[in-house]
């Protein structure tokens, strides 16, 4: 286990295996009880803008509609929520919690009249959060992370668009690109901020020229230095006594 600091912010721990693992794990549990008792459990997907529906909002993350479906998702949650938890980790529970919740009411709100059910929507809300919060952070780090997911998953962007293949629920995935696109605007993550280097920590700091040191004399008491307008009045200033005379002006 490495521990963090300041050049390198990111620790491993046992929860970057974990929580991957456990959470696609779930998913397939679930498949595993809809195939054993030969039942179907999509009537908990998400049904559009229907009060019976909203229901899915929590659980349609856990349905899939064939092995497929189930094998493709599985394998980008597993790298999707490993890099997740090792990069942003105080920030990944709540990323996760509201990466299902926003995916799946935007896809209430925006989807076709048809059950809606797979973690695709949670997919592209990591995918756009992990790569949008890279360029902002500005951390060059962060922002090599967002080029790789580019290379990884830069293909998905056209399954946003209505059309593009039959079958696929467009509107859950676009609702899950706007939730990582919002998260990673208005999240904070203070453990990427440049730490503040005061002037006496710098290795070239010399104390005999910094001006707040100078107003402290040898033994440490406050002495301070006049200011140069002081200086320059004390300067021009005269103990010789001036009188002065009111010449008035005599009217014609």
């Amino acid at each position: 286990m490495r521990k963090e600091n300041l050049d390198n912010p990111f620790i491993f721990t046992r929860s970057v295996i974990l929580l991957p693992v456990l959470f696609v794990l779930l998913l397939w549990i679930v498949f595993w009880f809809e195939t054993r008792f030969h039942i179907s459990l999509s009537h908990y997907g998400i049904y559009p803008r229907e009060s019976f529906g909203a229901k899915g909002i929590l659980f349609s993350v856990f349905l899939h509609g064939n092995l497929q479906h189930l094998v493709n998702n599985s394998l980008a949650l597993i790298v999707l929520l490993a890099i997740l938890r090792f990069f942003y980790r105080e920030q990944s529970i709540l990323v996760l919690i509201f990466g299902i919740l926003f995916s799946g009411l935007g896809t209430w709100l925006l989807g076709r009249p048809s059950y809606h059910i797979g973690a695709s929507g949670l997919i592209y809300a990591l995918v756009s959060f992990i790569f949008f919060k890279g360029i902002f952070t500005k951390y060059y780090r962060l922002m090599s992370l967002s080029f790789v997911i580019v290379l990884l998953y830069g293909g998905m962007v056209w399954y946003m668009f209505p059309d593009v293949e039959k079958g696929i629920s467009w509107e859950g995935h676009l609702s899950g690109f706007i939730t990582g696109l919002a998260m990673a605007l208005l999240m904070k993550t203070p453990q990427f901020a440049k730490a503040v280097i005061y002037e006496w920590e710098k290795p070239d700091f010399n104390p005999e020229a910094d001006p707040f040191i100078k107003n402290f004399d040898e033994k440490g008491n406050f002495s301070p230095q006049p200011k140069p307008e002081e200086i320059i009045r004390e300067y021009f200033s005269s103990s010789l006594k001036v009188i002065y005379d009111f010449i008035g002006i005599k009217n014609k």
